[in-house]
């Protein structure tokens, strides 16, 4: 065992680590990504701002309500594609409705691997997005930052957080 000197010692030794910045030395530091430009098409961009080699595109869209839901009124019905994507775990991206001055009036993230294989290789799918007014609905877009590994930040685990994220998901208001 431990001499009783020694054990005295230990809260004076973690206090000194602490004061002097050791138990910091982990250097935990997040960065987030800046949103990248929403299209109709875009290249999927992992955190670090570089393209991931998958591309996603909004195929067409239109309002009508949802088979669930018919007296909620009309609701934004779009189809996706992903291409290069894997089925497992491909990237997910920002779908937004968005009016004519690209103000987005709802979003949601889809995600590559709740696509079904086509046959060309490319992962599609469709969704919905419930928004306040949809006759201002003038398009759906896409942001490019990919959303399927936020990871852990720092103020969430110091040890093994940090380092680049996604930018915050887009929102009501916010524009594309």
């Amino acid at each position: 065992m431990f001499p009783a000197r020694a054990l005295a010692g230990a809260p004076l030794a973690l206090t000194v680590l602490v004061l002097s910045g050791c138990s910091s030395s982990w250097g935990c530091h997040d960065t987030t990504a800046e949103r990248g430009a929403a299209g109709v098409e875009v290249h999927v961009e992992d955190a670090s701002g570089r393209r991931a080699g998958v591309t996603a595109e909004i195929v067409d869209w239109r309002l009508e309500p949802h088979p669930q839901a018919p007296s909620d009124g009309d609701r934004v019905h779009f189809h996706y594609r992903f291409d290069g994507a894997d089925e497992r775990s491909g990237p997910a991206v920002d779908a937004c409705a968005v009016d004519k001055k690209r103000v987005a009036l709802g979003c949601r993230t889809i995600y590559s691997s709740e696509g079904r294989p086509a046959p060309d290789g490319g992962l599609t799918g469709d969704d919905w997005l419930a928004v306040a007014h949809p006759g201002q609905v003038a398009g759906v877009l896409l942001i490019p930052n990919d959303q399927s590994h936020p990871g852990r930040t720092c103020a969430q685990d110091v040890k093994d957080g940090g380092g680049p994220h996604p930018p915050e998901p887009a929102g009501p208001g916010d524009r594309l």
